[in-house]
């Protein structure tokens, strides 16, 4: 049987195709070579730039404070602590210490003021007094002045008419009524006298008031000058102070805030939050025992003083304020 002979197909071709593949190998890899360095060179020059984002420092204790007294936080829950209550209600007390020195310095000169308006409108009252005294002395000593006159008329009226009496009897009677008459304006003549002395004293009373009453009116002008000199000095200040106790009451609950404005009320130097010092309340000076200290210290509780009932706190939160 003959055998039948196929072509050889697979045998040649396969190896042209290998060395045709591992031939195009090469070339990708040379190019790919010759591309590599070029590829990172491009990388290295052109690096991812970050943006540098600078770090702010912390704030201190104070501007901590003040940020979360700005941001008015809830007062519910946990959200504030002890502490910064006891931060807010010093900080409140140096402002509203602030504030009443303030007050102090012009404190006196309302006062003053006040006294001299009222001196004045009280000197005023009296020199309107004695002017309308005067008039009514002046109107009495005219009044007397016309009687005398009438007097007069009446006296030479009766003279007229002794010239033409009858009779003894008649010419009595008006000699009587003569008498009478001069007896008036003998009478009228005292009184006139009498008022003219009441209305010279009154008329010097009123030049020496009115005296007075011009000092007065300059000093009164002097120092409403000064306390308008001092409100305009003080007044941004005070606004700014009492701004920021607002903001500072905002942060302490309500109940604080109650007592401890009326413990400013009740204490002569308006301090209602004191601190420990040399182991004694800072407020009334009398000794305060260990352990409350060491309460006092942990800011676990708002502690007051069992003497004077103020708000004691430490060193701690003091130079957190200051």
């Amino acid at each position: 049987m003959a055998k039948s002979t196929k072509p050889n197909v697979a045998t040649t071709t396969p190896a042209k195709a290998v060395k045709t593949v591992a031939k195009e190998a090469k070339t990708v890899l040379k190019k790919a070579e010759s591309v590599k360095p070029a590829d990172k060179k491009t990388v290295v020059a052109k690096p991812v730039v970050k943006p540098v984002v600078k770090k702010t420092p912390d704030p201190d204790p104070i501007q901590k404070k003040s940020i979360v007294i700005k941001t008015e936080p809830l007062l519910d829950g946990g959200e504030v602590t002890i502490e910064k209550k006891l931060i807010a209600m010093y900080n409140l007390q140096q402002i509203d210490s602030q504030v009443d020195k303030i007050r102090i310095i012009r404190g006196e000169l309302p006062l003053e003021v006040q006294d001299l308006e009222d001196e004045i409108a009280g000197l005023e009252t009296r020199i309107e007094n004695y002017l309308l005294e005067n008039n009514a002395l002046e109107k009495s000593i005219t009044e007397k002045k016309f009687s005398i006159k009438d007097s007069q008329a009446l006296i030479k009226k009766y003279e007229e008419q002794q010239m033409n009496v009858r009779n003894n009897r008649e010419y009595d009677s008006l000699t009587k009524e003569i008498e009478i008459q001069s007896l008036e304006i003998q009478l009228s003549e005292k009184r006139i006298r009498e008022f003219q002395l009441a209305l010279d004293a009154k008329t010097e009373e009123i030049n020496r008031f009115q005296a007075i009453l011009a000092d007065r009116k300059n000093d009164l002008e002097i120092k409403k000058n000064e306390l308008d000199d001092i409100i305009a000095e003080t007044e941004k200040e005070e606004n700014d102070l009492i701004r920021n106790s607002e903001i500072n009451r905002k942060y302490i609950e309500e109940r604080l805030i109650t007592a401890y404005t009326r413990i400013r009320k009740n204490a002569r130097n308006g301090l209602a939050v004191v601190q420990i010092e040399r182991d004694a309340c800072g407020g009334c000076f009398n000794k305060i025992p260990p352990q409350h200290q060491l309460d006092i210290r942990m800011h676990k509780k708002i502690i007051v003083c069992e003497y004077c009932g103020r708000i004691l706190v430490d060193d701690g939160i003091v130079n957190s304020v200051h």
